[in-house]
């Protein structure tokens, strides 16, 4: 019925976005690592781990990718056939490449799900099943996860709750004639559709944060601990460890967390009243 697809950018050349939060060149040797060895403990085994495993991981490089690089790679994903890497000319060929793959390997399939996610974020390990529990057959709906956690790991381990309507984490359900994609617009930019769903009876994402993030900072809130979610967002034993070990205590940054609960949930509100009222355009 249909085929369903999570997309994921990793190192595409792009002329909007080149340097990070710290002012640090993007796309270097040593961002490139970094961003590969977040990849290997957060991203790769939550996805890796989907208690539902019918779908397709598609992975897009800059074709300027190192050699070795592109070996690390191609070794992290072997385990997993329904892992694939494509190798493209920057952002420019991002979302032509993707449709270019998907109308051939789905022609058979009168729906199509897409879902994007980050290469250093993380999802509960029921992401794929609660996405494609929202199919309905429906020509054309994007579901939106209000609800996820915050998890620093640099300098300082934090971990908090939070929500962020209109996020990278957001799927689209599509009829099969000329599919768009999730990935046809940002992420934000899902704020002017209507036709949208919200899942909100779950935390199915969780954000990593760290110094080398383009624009993100903590904004995690409450006290969650580790160990009542670990089994959910599977991460590499290493994290594991290194998390349970060195984890500030809530009560450490309890003045932070009261603010950042403050500042998470006006942006929601705000974002829903400016939607409920119509002050987004809708498409």
């Amino acid at each position: 019925m249909f085929k369903h697809y999570l997309i994921t950018r990793f190192n595409l050349k792009n002329k909007n976005w080149d340097v990070t939060k710290n002012n640090e060149t993007l796309l270097t040797r040593e961002w490139m690592a970094h961003r590969i060895e977040l990849f290997r403990n957060f991203c790769l085994p939550s996805v890796a781990n989907q208690t539902n495993t019918n779908f397709e991981w598609l992975l897009f490089f800059d074709t300027t990718t190192d050699t070795d690089f592109k070996t690390e790679i191609e070794a992290l994903i072997k385990p997993f056939p329904h892992f694939k890497a494509f190798y493209i000319d920057g952002m420019d060929a991002f979302h032509s490449s993707i449709k270019t793959y998907i109308t051939k390997d789905s022609k058979e399939n009168p729906y199509i799900i897409t879902s994007r996610i980050d290469n250093d974020d993380c999802i509960h390990k029921d992401y794929i099943s609660t996405i494609q529990k929202q199919f309905k057959s429906q020509d054309f709906m994007a579901i939106d996860i209000l609800k996820g956690y915050s998890l620093q790991v640099s300098p300082d381990i934090m971990l908090g709750k939070k929500e962020h309507i209109f996020n990278p984490f957001i799927s689209l359900i599509e009829k099969n004639e000329a599919p768009k994609t999730v990935w046809f617009s940002d992420h934000n930019m899902w704020k002017k559709e209507s036709r949208r769903i919200e899942i909100a009876n779950q935390r199915l994402w969780m954000s990593i944060i760290h110094e080398k993030n383009k624009v993100n900072e903590f904004d995690g809130y409450d006290n969650v601990n580790w160990n009542d979610i670990k089994r959910d967002f599977i991460v590499s034993d290493a994290i594991n460890t290194k998390v349970s070990e060195h984890i500030i205590p809530h009560k450490k940054w309890r003045y932070l967390s009261f603010k950042n609960k403050l500042y998470v949930n006006y942006v929601l509100m705000s974002k829903k009243l400016k939607k409920a009222v119509g002050l987004y355009k809708i498409k």
